[in-house]
């Protein structure tokens, strides 16, 4: 809003367009002169505005690899006194983000190439008696050596395994 009367504030003036996007003036007026004297910013925007060259510096210095708590740590280290939520939170404005471990794991892959099988039953999953429609699942178990795929066939009627 604040960027929006600063574009148009020489055309149309400011109270006008305060009275039209529902802004106090005086709030305005308390942006401008912030943005003219450093000295009116809080202690957290001052704060805000010379922490990130020490984080990205933090970052870069380890591989790009660390998260907003072994950053924060490091900057302990060095004799900084921060919360870590305030190295996280400017982290993230940045767009700097640790390395995560573990991989990411991609189940599915949607092939647009091969054809869809038909639906046959019209997604009406209901039988009258025991084996006129079985269903087929399949679903993902993690273990130590890796995934394991595990299918099932199902009787809609009675609704137990029978494959």
């Amino acid at each position: 809003m604040k960027r929006f009367v600063d574009e148009h504030r020489g055309t149309y003036g400011v109270e006008p367009i305060c009275t039209v996007v529902q802004l106090a003036p005086s709030c305005y007026r308390r942006h401008a002169a912030r943005q003219r004297d450093h000295g009116l910013l809080s202690n957290r925007a001052r704060r805000d505005a010379q922490l990130p060259p020490q984080i990205e510096r933090v970052f870069q210095q380890n591989w790009r690899v660390y998260g907003g708590r072994k950053v924060w740590r490091q900057l302990q280290h060095e004799g900084l006194v921060l919360a870590r939520c305030t190295v996280e939170r400017l982290m993230k404005h940045l767009g700097l983000e640790g390395a995560r471990r573990g991989k990411r794991v991609r189940t599915t892959v949607a092939g647009s190439a091969g054809a869809c099988p038909l639906d046959r039953v019209q997604r009406h999953f209901h039988a009258q008696r025991p084996n006129p429609l079985w269903v087929v699942d399949f679903t993902y178990v993690s273990t130590w050596q890796g995934w394991l795929y595990a299918a099932f066939v199902t009787d809609v009627f009675a609704r137990r395994i029978v494959g």
